[in-house]
């Protein structure tokens, strides 16, 4: 009896992208190899933290890093963090009214909801926050004027859930932050570059461990020695009921060595897997598709499919896809405008196969 049968489970494609709600990614033989290192054997684990946090350091060239349980938590823990900025007191009251430099200027329209929201994960950390600019625009001034003695950060989000268009660059946060000496966070979760935005002069920088570099449940925060040594401290504070464990800190590292020496699916690899798929997608009455790139302007590349809306409402389709004894789970973010996209970073080419004949049963091809 496998895992499906004994839980009763559904069988999932996860054509939808690297996403928490289906676990996110596979890991490597490597890496379920360093996690079984990390099980079966103990650590002092401050000690743990603190070299593998050194040697990702060394790697990446940042001053010094973190591994956390998630990029949720490296939110919370580095807002925590540039709050109390080391006090042992804030340590174990994180939320005490004495501390009145806690607000956290973000963009509006980085104020977004991704399985919970940005806004949540601040104020888990202690901040208050103060939304910048508005939910379709946000210019360094948009920043600047909102910067007052209780900031005590500028917060950015690079993702595709946030607004695109009409907002500052991280460049230009960059600059705001430093022309008036206020730490900036950048939450860079699903990004591959695990150099550039440190580079650019990001303060704190947080990572996925899951999503791009295919690790283990995990969070990465690097960037200023004295900012990580505070995100640090909160392992013992407000970062103690989000602890990661010694299994997944070692399948982590593992993960980032991989990446840094294998990296991600190249372009070209990408579409010479992608277009015979949307070929046969477009052989299915009721359907069209095209390939388009990730809208945040990462180098992912999907099937995106306009749904006949004669045929089919698009809601409709997607729940349809999702019946049986196999599920297969797409991006959905355009379903009211008759789009669903697939993502194929983790779909095999059988398990296209079975997205193809699965469309021509629900749409009668």
């Amino acid at each position: 009896m496998d895992v499906y049968e004994k839980y009763k489970l559904q069988r999932v494609i996860n054509a939808s992208g690297k996403m928490t709600i289906l676990g996110v990614s596979k890991v490597s033989d490597k890496v379920s190899e360093a996690q079984k290192t990390g099980g079966q054997n103990f650590f002092v684990m401050k000690d743990l933290l603190k070299e593998t946090g050194a040697y990702l350091a060394h790697r990446l060239g940042a001053e010094d890093a973190v591994i956390v349980s998630s990029a949720s938590a490296g939110i919370a823990q580095s807002v925590a963090a540039v709050i109390g900025k080391g006090d042992a007191y804030h340590l174990m009251h994180p939320y005490d009214s004495r501390y009145q430099c806690k607000e956290i200027i973000i963009p509006k329209g980085h104020n977004v909801n991704y399985g919970t929201s940005v806004e949540l994960m601040i104020q888990q950390g202690g901040g208050k926050v103060v939304e910048a600019g508005y939910a379709n625009e946000c210019t360094p001034e948009h920043i600047a004027m909102n910067i007052t003695e209780n900031t005590a950060a500028i917060f950015y989000v690079k993702s595709h859930h946030t607004v695109q268009k009409s907002m500052l660059t991280v460049e230009e946060a960059v600059m705001v932050a430093k022309e008036h000496s206020v730490p900036l966070i950048i939450d860079v979760a699903a990004e591959e570059d695990l150099t550039k935005y440190y580079e650019l002069g990001c303060d704190l920088v947080i990572y996925s461990g899951a999503k791009a570099i295919e690790g283990p449940s995990s969070g990465l925060v690097l960037g200023k020695e004295e900012l990580v040594s505070w995100v640090r401290m909160q392992s013992s504070g407000l970062g103690r009921s989000m602890k990661i464990g010694k299994e997944n800190i070692l399948g982590f590292v593992e993960a980032v060595d991989q990446y840094l020496d294998s990296g991600s699916e190249s372009k070209e690899s990408m579409l010479a897997r992608l277009n015979p798929f949307i070929d046969a997608l477009n052989l299915i009455p009721g359907i069209k598709a095209q390939c388009v790139q990730d809208g945040a302007g990462r180098e992912i590349y999907r099937a995106s499919v306009k749904v006949d809306s004669k045929l089919m409402n698009a809601h409709e389709l997607i729940d349809r896809l999702k019946d049986g004894n196999t599920a297969v789970y797409t991006r959905e973010y355009q379903a009211n405008n008759g789009i669903i996209e697939f993502d194929i970073r983790s779909v095999n080419e059988d398990e296209m196969s079975v997205i193809v004949d699965k469309l021509k049963n629900v749409l009668g091809g």
